[in-house]
């Protein structure tokens, strides 16, 4: 049974799962670093899937859907960034009604476009080509995460985006100004979630479904956290919930019910944001500075 579930072809599978997640949470990652919450990655993703299967359909190549991907979760992020950013919204509110609204809108798409509910395929609708069994996207979100750490790390770019969001009064002082880092973080974010949208919609799977990110933008932001914004970490996070996919993907085709093999990613998911959670409260109580009438901290200050 084991070797049902482990082979090389494992390997394929998780670099499939893994893709879309991977994308959507470097985008958030640069959120997060540039003090920007971004909850909104589930909407980017389903509005990006939509206009990729749109562009590829109307425009006869995948790449023009990827291209019309990458457009529509930039305007998506760009909505959030507004009224986030510039007109002080709560950026938590405004990312789920982003995420309602992207379901909602693009059911009525669905029905308005191509005449249909639920899913659309067709025939003369074009996948991405493959290289190696993967798309380019795929390669592409490998690269991304080394380049985001150099840029991070080493770019003055990078170090001014931390900067917006660890002291944003600081980094003003200084003559950088928060608001243009946060607004071209946020569509660095609605850019990466609309080429998740496009692997998914175009690499995955050569269809659109209702609701077919199924949660992965929620996956996403737990990637963002459990990762602590750092791209490698993220890396490793989102791995975790691919693997997990693939897997339960494989045990759904030797019988465990489709209902908890397809539920299995997310309670994994959700038990190591709980672990990562009571990991750092242990850190945090261990660092603690005892009171001041503690025993040992009077004996210290006896021997001083």
């Amino acid at each position: 049974m084991f070797a049902d579930i482990v082979d090389i072809s494992l390997v394929s599978s998780v670099l499939r799962a893994l893709t879309p997640v991977l994308l959507a949470a470097l985008g958030g990652a640069l959120c997060a670093k540039a003090g920007v919450f971004n909850v909104g990655l589930e909407g980017f993703m389903l509005v990006g899937a939509f206009a990729a299967v749109a562009g590829s359909w109307f425009g006869g190549s995948p790449w023009i859907g990827v291209l019309a991907a990458v457009l529509a979760g930039a305007a998506m992020a760009a909505v959030l960034s507004v009224a986030s950013i510039r007109l002080g919204g709560g950026e938590i509110i405004i990312g789920i009604a982003l995420n309602l609204l992207a379901v909602g809108l693009t059911a009525f798409l669905l029905r308005t476009t191509f005449g249909v509910q639920g899913t659309f395929t067709d025939p003369g609708l074009q996948g991405l080509p493959t290289v190696g069994g993967q798309t380019p996207l795929t390669y592409l979100a490998w690269v991304l995460v080394p380049i985001l750490s150099l840029f991070l790390r080493r770019h003055i770019w990078g170090f001014r985006l931390q900067g917006v969001g660890e002291a944003p009064e600081a980094a003003h002082s200084l003559g950088v100004n928060p608001a243009t880092y946060r607004h071209a973080a946020v569509l660095a974010s609605g850019v990466l979630c609309g080429l998740a949208g496009a692997q998914l919609a175009l690499g995955n799977v050569i269809l659109f479904s209702e609701n077919m990110t199924a949660g992965r933008g929620w996956v996403a932001v737990v990637a963002v956290m459990l990762g602590q914004a750092a791209p490698f970490g993220v890396l490793l996070a989102s791995v975790l919930f691919a693997t997990t996919e693939a897997i339960g993907f494989r045990l759904q085709g030797l019988g465990l019910p489709s209902q908890v093999a397809s539920a299995a990613p997310y309670a994994i998911t959700l038990l190591a944001l709980i672990a990562a959670s009571l990991r750092g409260r242990s850190l945090l109580s261990t660092r603690r500075p005892r009171p001041p009438g503690d025993r040992a901290s009077q004996h210290h200050q006896e021997n001083v």
